[in-house]
């Protein structure tokens, strides 16, 4: 008898894909990754055929064609009507006979605890924040950026650290030296001759992530504005989850808080230790801590748990990837 697949785990994120192919007793049958899952910039068909290649080479290494239940994490799937837009896409490709979509902010979270309960703030390229229960509640956000009351993440930061140094050279705002440490990283003498490359696009916009990492160097350095920037980020952090842990009456129970995402898992002193300060004045029961498990692993979990599968099953995928 062939290999019979009871998960197909998705994991899509903005810049890279990965799939695992996982039995019933945990086994993992077969992987694959690929690119980003974009579709806001190629559209929902095409942003799933490229899933598809990824999807195809999974089973193929698999030795299966389908799985009993697709759970599938995704990037851009903010609000309910893109998941279910985007499940419709995915159960027209006959990949398993039954779909769940979530944000991919849910296969971080449930990657990082042993049963589906507890919140994740994820601050990447952007910022966002879930929790759930095994009840099946959970709480989120429309992650949408600042129209939907946002701030943080590695754009935002980077727009940030812009303005303050801006405004330190032409005299509106007070001191920093983000002013000479920015330009410098792109090897200019001035805050005026890097505004007029972003603006003039001689270095690219993509490139201003790479200024996340300079604001954090200069508040290492003790620079106050700098400093000031990552302070506000570790309230948003902390204001999120406990907005979150509120809304699933677990602020007064012993709950994970989980922090995913490039920033966070960087554990830079100031901002880690300033969340944690944070969190325990106002959620004292929460218990912080840093993920570094592979997001499959999450989406994997999160079919198991939609296939009621044993504990043990649990276990063996997990071993899997955290080996």
């Amino acid at each position: 008898m062939g290999l019979t697949a009871s998960v197909l785990a998705i994991d899509a994120g903005n810049s890279k894909t990965d799939v695992a192919v996982v039995a019933g007793d945990g086994e993992v049958l077969g992987t694959a990754r690929g690119g980003g899952f974009r579709p806001p910039v190629v559209g929902v068909g095409a942003a799933v055929d490229a899933l598809g290649e990824v999807v195809a080479e999974a089973f193929a290494r698999a030795g299966v064609t389908a799985a009993d239940h697709v759970s599938a994490c995704l990037a851009n799937a903010d609000l309910p009507v893109e998941e279910e837009q985007l499940a419709a896409a995915l159960r027209a490709r006959g990949w398993g006979t039954t779909v769940e979509v979530r944000n991919d902010t849910f296969a971080i979270l449930r990657a990082g605890v042993s049963a589906p309960r507890g919140v994740a703030v994820v601050c990447g390229a952007g910022i966002n924040c879930v929790g759930m229960r095994p009840d099946g509640r959970t709480a989120r956000f429309p992650a949408l950026g600042r129209i939907s009351g946002d701030w943080g993440g590695g754009w935002g930061l980077a727009d940030e650290a812009l303005w303050w140094a801006a405004r330190a050279e032409d005299g509106r705002g007070g001191p920093t030296e983000l002013a000479r440490t920015l330009p410098a990283h792109f090897g200019l003498d001035s805050m005026y001759a890097l505004i007029e490359a972003l603006h003039l696009e001689h270095i690219e916009h993509a490139r201003r992530h790479e200024l996340t990492p300079v604001l954090f160097a200069t508040a290492g350095h003790g620079d106050p504005v700098a400093g000031a920037i990552i302070d506000r980020l570790a309230e948003e952090v902390v204001v999120m989850a406990t907005v979150a842990l509120t809304r699933l009456d677990l602020l007064d129970e012993e709950t994970p808080v989980l922090l995913g995402g490039s920033i966070l898992a960087a554990r830079h002193p100031q901002l880690d230790d300033r969340v944690r300060e944070l969190l325990t004045a106002r959620a004292p029961k929460a218990v912080p801590q840093v993920v570094t498990a592979r997001p499959v692993l999450g989406a994997a979990l999160l079919g198991l748990d939609h296939e009621r599968a044993e504990g043990r099953a649990h276990a063996r995928v997990r071993g899997h990837f955290e080996r």
